[in-house]
Parts: C-alpha cells; structure tokens; sequence
C-alpha cells in the first residue's frame, strides 16, 4: 500500500495501519456476536472512524446498515427492526435524541472529531461526556487482530422511502463463496479509473449508496488514499483539492452548483490540475451545469446511472456528454437495459418508457419488508426503479425523469427534472424542487419550491420572467412558493414528499 492513506479533517493514517486497527475492530465485532452476516446499524457523519470501522465489518464479514444521521427516533427503531439490527454504531451526541429506538440494542459510541463537531455546532465537551456506551477506539485497542480474514458482505441499503416505509435491499446472488470485495475492486478499477497513487475526496454522505461504495471501492483498492470531508463547503472541498493534490472526486450536481456560483476570484484561488476523474450519480444532471464544470475544471467528469437495487448501470464520460446532450451513458461490466411500455412491450430506439436494467456482476436483491414490489419490478427479466428515460440508436441511455415525478397537467406529460435544470441557472436560486399538485380542471399543477440565493428579495414574478423564452407555457409553475431553506439531505437530494403533503392532504389520491 506503499505511502497510500485514510484521513478526515483531523486525523490521517497510512492504509497499513488502517487495516490492522480494522482487523482489531473485527476481532471486536466478532467477539461481541456480530461477525459473519450479522446486520449492525451504523449512524455516523462522514470521519476516519467511519472508514475504519467499514473496514472492520467487512474483514468480519458483518452487514453494515447505514442510516441517515437525520432520521428520528422511530425511523431508526424502524429499520434496525426490519434488517434485524441489534448492534448500533453511532457518534456519541446522536444518542440522546435516538435513545427511544437505541433500547435493547448493544450500541457502541464513536466521539465525534474536533473537525466534525465544528461543522455541525457540536457541543465537544458534552458530546464526549454524554451517555454510557463503549467507546468503539476501546474496544479496538483491547483486541488483537484477526488472523483468519471473513469474506465481505455487500452493506444493506434502504431506499429513500419516497412513496411509503423505507425498503430494505438485501443483496442476493454473489454467492457465498464470492467475496463482496473482489466486486468492489472491479469497481475501481474498470469505472474509477483507481491506480496506485490515486487519491480520492469526497464530502457526499458515506450512509447513502453511491458515495459508500465509491469510498468502499477506494479502500479496497490498492495504493489508493482516501480522504473525507465532514461536511461539503465549497471553497474547503476546492481548497482540499490544491492542497492534497486529490486525483479523483465525487460530486453531485447541487455541489457542483455551488462552487460555479462562488466569486471568480475564489474559483481561480485553487490549482486543480491533479483531478483526472470526477464521478457524479444520485441527480440529475443538467447538461448546462456539466458543461460550465467542463469549462473550468476539464474534461475530467463521468456521470453514471445507478440504483441501490441494481447498482452502477451506466458510464459516460465528458466527451460524450458533450456528442450527446442528456444521455446518461452506455451499460458498463455487462449489464443490460430494456425500455418497455406500461404492457412490457418493448419499445424501439427513440420512445419514451420504463427503463428496466440487469447487473449480474452487482448480484440480485429482495426488498427485506415488500416482497410484492420486488416481484412487481421486474420483466424479462430486468429490473426497474421507476425511471422513465429512451435509448438512442447506438445505445445510449437518457433519463427523461421518475415515473412518479412526473406531472400529468391536461393530459401532457410534464417532467420536474427539465423544469429544475432551467432554473437551477438563475443566479437568484440557490435551490429548486418542482412537483405536481392537484387542480381541479386539468388534473394536476406545477409547483415549483424555491430557495432563494442570499441577498435576493423573492419574487414570483422573476422566477416565471427567468423561464420565459427557455420553456414553454404549459411548463411555467402555476404557483411559487418560497423556502429558507429546502429539506434536503447532505447528498442533494430533495425530500420532495414533504413538500407535497400539504397540498395533497385530503386529496383521493396518492402523491
């Protein structure tokens, strides 16, 4: 692993001694009766901690289940009893708030860093003095470490829950003889592009898909160093970048957004010379926007389609985004994708249906709590998510929105993700979250959810000036509402459910 580390904002260790504090912490974990294919909830912000102790479960071969920091009390207690999780890992100022679903469970506390504590306003004294739990730096420094390595299972992941109960995705079919990291490694090699010597950054939250595998896939790889942020502020996330020399990064386009809108005089403050690669997923990704970080940075970005039922699905470099404007790439490692209409009829190059995708290297999955929609999702074979997008005559794939995003308004299919793109460009919107809410003449209407730029006074009318001439008529919100801030997790994702709520409550019909 040569000179290859693991750091956050206040620690930093070489990958050798990484991996034997992990196998220390997996002698922990087995010792305490969660080794191989036990389920232990982990509720941590990004830190080294946090790397080591994903490194520990897997030399274990425990089931990680990452949870968002965010969730309350009864949605913790709620997915620790679906995937059947009665070891908790958690930074120890989250367990008073989470003390209601932390009960009869064997919860193990990580003090949370300096860096971390100044970046959510973490009290540090109380927070390294608050509830009675094993410190988890403890219990690795009592145990030797493992001599007989388990084979790595893939982490549990639950969806977002967007329409209902979060689901659970148990991943099947890598067999058990197939070690999990072998799939990890093929990863970054064949998508990251890792090598020895390659160094990769990311402040995106570790608890959802995308950035966990990435970071996991960096860990696993050799020579490769990996650094994390606590928290993504943009001129630190670029100041990181010039200072540590970082060669590969992943964003996500609400990230994106915001360094481009940093004054010109910051964005130039900082070499970024070393990135050669720069993956984004999770969102979409405005064509302008990836082109305006093109422009600036290079021709250093890839964008990839992906599910946590599924996995990676797509990949699609610069050059290509630039050929063709909107795809999402070509399947990557073998995988197939079909477009079918609501019968399961496929559809030809060019029309518009259901994207159904197959990644056997990635294995199959069950839903742990909804049998029924795993059996539902799939034809022929393939799987969907609920993506609705078209193929192109040489196979690549455009994403035209989520099939339960879409907007129905008169009888015109209206996509959300086409309206936000335009948007997001006004210099006085920071955020933007577009949905449908009910009207009594035309079925539905557009909403769009606003959070205005600092220093910008809101305004209706300037919001529906900025898309005249860009889109047309039938597409411009029919109400505009204005939000401090938008309820979005750390990864840029919108909770659009909570959005709608208001205006659909008492509504026949599900959002």
């Amino acid at each position: 692993m040569s000179d290859a580390f693991a750091a956050d904002f206040d620690q930093r260790m070489s990958r050798a001694v990484l991996e034997a504090r992990a196998a220390s912490g997996a002698n922990a974990l087995i010792a305490m009766g969660a080794g191989p294919d036990v389920p232990i909830a982990i509720i941590m912000r990004n830190d080294l901690a946090q790397l080591e102790i994903m490194r520990a479960a897997a030399q274990a071969g425990s089931v990680l289940v990452a949870l968002n920091w965010h969730a309350q009390a009864e949605e913790v207690a709620a997915i620790c009893d679906d995937s059947g999780a009665r070891y908790v890992i958690i930074h120890r100022d989250l367990i008073p708030a989470l003390r209601p679903a932390l009960e009869g469970r064997r919860v193990i506390a990580v003090t949370p860093s300096p860096a971390l504590c100044a970046a959510y306003d973490i009290d540090a004294a109380a927070a390294a003095t608050a509830p009675e739990s094993p410190e988890w730096s403890t219990l690795v420094a009592a145990q030797p470490a493992l001599t007989t390595r388990q084979m790595m299972r893939p982490l549990m992941r639950y969806t977002s829950g967007s329409t209902g109960m979060p689901k659970g995705v148990r991943r099947t079919g890598t067999g058990p003889k197939k070690d999990f990291e072998e799939i990890l490694r093929r990863v970054g090699h064949e998508m990251m592009r890792l090598k020895p010597g390659s160094r990769f950054f990311t402040a995106a939250p570790i608890y959802h898909s995308a950035p966990s595998t990435l970071t996991s896939a960096a860990l696993v790889s050799e020579g490769v160093s990996t650094l994390v942020a606590p928290k993504f502020e943009p001129e630190a996330f670029l100041a990181t970048i010039a200072a540590e020399r970082i060669t590969h990064v992943y964003l996500v386009p609400t990230m994106m957004s915001r360094m481009l809108k940093l004054p010109q005089e910051v964005k130039a403050r900082y070499d970024l010379s070393s990135v050669e690669f720069c993956v984004s997923t999770g969102s979409p990704w405005p064509h302008d926007l990836k082109v305006a970080m093109i422009d600036w940075w290079g021709p250093v970005f890839w964008e990839s389609y992906g599910a946590s039922e599924i996995g990676f699905m797509t990949m699609v470099s610069s050059q290509e985004a630039l050929q063709r404007p909107g795809t999402a790439g070509k399947m990557q490692m073998g995988g197939t994708v079909l477009i079918l209409d609501a019968d399961g009829t496929k559809l030809p190059a060019g029309s518009v249906g259901e994207i159904h995708a197959r990644m056997d290297v990635f294995g199959g999955f069950d839903y742990s709590n909804d049998p029924a929609s795993r059996l539902a999702a799939e034809k022929h074979g393939h799987i969907s998510v609920g993506d609705l997008g078209w193929l192109d005559e040489d196979g690549y794939l455009f994403i035209t929105d989520r099939k339960k995003d879409m907007i129905i308004s008169g009888g015109a299919n209206i996509f959300p993700a086409e309206i936000e793109a335009v948007l997001m460009r006004a210099p006085f919107i920071r955020d933007v979250a577009v949905f449908g809410a009910p009207d009594p003449e035309f079925g539905e209407q557009i909403v769009a959810a606003v959070e205005p730029a600092s220093g910008w006074t809101p305004e209706a009318r300037a919001v529906l000036a900025f898309l005249d001439g860009k889109l047309a008529r039938f597409k411009h919100p029919r109400i505009v509402d204005f939000h401090a801030a938008l309820p979005r997790e750390d990864s840029g994702k919108i909770f659009k459910p909570r959005l709608r709520a208001p205006y659909w409550d008492g509504v026949d019909r599900k959002i």
